[in-house]
C-alpha cells in the first residue's frame, strides 16, 4: 500500500513538472518527462510493484540472498586456492627442481628463430655524397616547395 502511494504521488509529481514544462514551450522535453513520469503507475497497475515489494519485505528472500553471497564467496575461495596452488605443493615443487628441471621436451619451448634468420647486417652507405647532405635534400625540397 504504502509502495503504491509513493508511486502514485511520484507520477502526479512528473505529470506537474511536465505541465510547466510545456507551459515554457518545450514540448519534446515535456513529452519525454510525462512518459516517464506515467512508468511508475504503470509498475503499479501491472504489480510489478507489489511483487517487488513482497521480496523486498520478506527475511527469507534476504536470507537466500545472504546464501548465494556465501556460496558465491567459498566458490571464489576454492578458486583461489586452486590457482595458488597449481603445479602441486612446495615440496613437490622443489623435488622436481632438484631431479633436473628440465622440460620434457626443452626444444619445443624454446623460441624458434628459424634457419634463414641471419644477423642484422649494417645498411650499404652512399657513394660520392657525404651522409648527411643526402638526409636533407627531401627536407629542403619540402620547405621550397611551401616557400619556406
Amino acid at each position: 500500500m504504502l509502495a503504491e502511494t509513493v508511486c502514485s504521488a511520484a507520477s502526479a509529481a512528473g505529470l506537474g513538472i511536465a505541465v510547466v514544462t510545456a507551459y515554457r514551450k518545450r514540448f519534446l522535453s515535456a513529452t519525454r518527462i510525462a512518459a516517464y513520469s506515467l512508468v511508475p503507475v504503470a509498475l503499479v497497475m501491472t504489480g510489478v510493484v507489489g511483487w517487488v515489494s513482497g521480496i523486498v519485505f520478506k527475511p527469507s528472500v534476504w536470507a537466500g540472498f545472504g546464501l548465494l553471497g556465501i556460496a558465491w564467496l567459498l566458490f571464489s575461495a576454492t578458486r583461489f586456492v586452486e590457482r595458488r596452488s597449481e603445479g602441486g605443493t612446495r615440496k613437490e615443487r622443489r623435488a622436481a627442481e632438484a631431479a633436473g628441471g628440465e622440460a620434457i621436451a626443452p626444444k619445443a619451448s624454446a623460441p624458434s628463430l628459424g634457419a634463414g634468420r641471419r644477423a642484422a647486417q649494417p645498411a650499404p652507405k652512399a657513394k660520392g655524397k657525404s651522409g648527411g647532405a643526402e638526409d636533407f635534400s627531401d627536407i629542403e625540397a619540402i620547405l621550397k616547395k611551401h616557400g619556406i
